[in-house]
């Protein structure tokens, strides 16, 4: 064997080690750490801050919102109803975005007329109260939160179908309200999921 290929030799096997080695420490050994300290630091976190109903099932996740229409896609009348989606059918994980769609394009400015008019006609009040995320999309299609004012909005209607006072429901409310990250990133909001599970619970326990 003369000298060239023994130095070929020699540097292929040192490759193959360095291989090995960054294979173990950082294929195995990084993905071990992390996964151990998330598990150990932020269980819940770690596994989807996955939500549970009042049966114990997994019902989905605080970080997506998600839908409460019946079969045919109506709103049911007895939950908080989100802000609309443009991921996918709504709410589609695997098809997050938003509609891309400027301010003054003919789609959107239809689409949010439409929805300012099934709103006001489902919660019975003027287009003028309402506001801006119960009409448009986020820019991810999936953002699980509304604003305080479009959960007050829809308290009559809840308040009714549930047969819970309005100013209990409010207080109910005033419980899941989420401060800005922070303190001053983002504004006021209220997780859907959440809020509804917590009044499913309360009624299976009435």
């Amino acid at each position: 064997m003369n000298a060239r290929s023994r130095t070929a030799g020699k540097t292929l096997g040192v490759a193959v080690r360095a291989l090995l080695a960054c294979t173990l420490l950082l294929g195995v050994g990084y993905t071990a750490v992390i996964t151990g300290l998330g598990q150990f630091l932020l269980p819940a976190q770690a596994n989807g801050s996955t939500l549970t109903g009042p049966d114990g099932v997994v019902v989905g996740s605080a970080l997506i919102g998600q839908s409460f229409t019946d079969a045919a896609g109506a709103p049911l009348p007895q939950y908080f109803q989100p802000r609309p989606s443009a991921a996918g059918d709504g709410y589609d994980a695997a098809a997050s975005s938003g509609t891309n769609w400027g301010p003054e394009h003919p789609e959107l400015v239809a689409a949010v007329t439409e929805r300012r008019a099934a709103i006001a006609e489902r919660d019975g009040v003027p287009e003028h109260a309402i506001p801006a995320d119960a009409v448009t999309a986020s820019a991810s299609g999936l953002d699980p939160h509304i604003s305080p004012e479009y959960a007050a909005l829809q308290v009559p209607r809840i308040a009714a179908e549930r047969g819970i006072p309005e100013a209990e429901l409010r207080d109910i409310i005033a419980a899941h309200l989420e401060a800005p990250d922070l303190g001053f990133l983002g504004s006021e909001r209220i997780n859907v999921l959440r809020l509804n599970l917590d009044l499913d619970e309360r009624e299976a326990t009435a």
